[in-house]
């Protein structure tokens, strides 16, 4: 069994929280933060349960500057180091600019970048002190292009999460390794109340296995899963803006 302390962010529904379960699985032991605590307590008793895993929770809101250290500070003192970060936390929220809901876009990108570079110093801090460790980042297949109307926001939020990964990568800090996860299109509490199913989208825990797999292999990048998604990925770069236009 893999041994280790994995902390996830937004651990409290959807892809973070199955990813929680996996991990957990694999041998690993957790740290889970999200705004949440009810969802996240009961999350840790079934993982402690069913695995015999440690598990410690603590509230969180990435978009408070001056928690996020001091969460993963406190998480890094009580199990000794942090062995893999993974910046999972985000929101969906959004509206076409310019059309009175400005607040929405702005939600998304506090929350959804604001939020991820806190986390990335953070967690950077840990693992500049520790020699090591494994930085984890969950961006979006929307982030290759430009997207319109509602997920005009999301998608940049994601594409700077992506860029944010490869500007870590490239500092080449000693002992960390950087990861950038391009999901398509998952099953998870952000998406339930979308009324049309989109097209290749698979179920939570399949979708976040591939996850977990990609991740597992400390992958520079990786769009999951990989099938259509490679294809797919490829395609978003090279095609024109009025054919990716339709995929929004």
């Amino acid at each position: 069994m893999v041994t280790g302390v994995v902390l996830i962010t937004g651990a409290s529904s959807g892809l973070g929280e199955e990813m929680a379960r996996q991990f957990a699985a694999l041998g690993y032991d957790l740290a889970l933060c999200a705004r949440r605590t009810d969802r996240l307590d009961a999350l840790a008793a079934e993982i402690r349960a069913g695995t015999g895993r440690r598990v410690e929770t603590h509230a969180l809101d990435v978009t408070d500057a001056d928690a996020v250290p001091a969460v993963f500070g406190h998480f890094a003192e009580t199990f000794g180091s942090i062995d893999r970060v993974v910046v999972n936390a985000g929101i969906g929220k959004g509206a076409p600019l310019g059309t009175g809901r400005a607040y929405a876009n702005r939600a998304t990108a506090m929350t959804n970048f604001v939020g991820a570079l806190a986390q990335a110093e953070a967690a950077l801090e840990v693992f500049r002190r520790q020699g090591r460790g494994h930085l984890v980042f969950i961006s979006s297949i929307s982030a290759l292009r430009g997207m319109g109307r509602s997920i005009t926001t999301y998608a940049a939020t994601k594409a700077g999460i992506s860029a944010l990964a490869e500007g870590v990568r490239a500092e080449r800090v000693p002992g960390v390794d950087v990861s950038v996860v391009y999901p398509g299109y998952i099953a998870s509490e952000m998406n339930a109340q979308t009324q049309q199913r989109p097209l290749f989208q698979v179920d939570t825990v399949t979708g976040v296995r591939s996850m977990v797999a990609a991740i597992e292999r400390r992958r520079t990048s990786a769009y999951v899963p990989a099938w259509p998604w490679v294809p797919i990925g490829v395609a978003l770069r090279v095609l024109p803006l009025s054919i990716v236009r339709r995929l929004t």
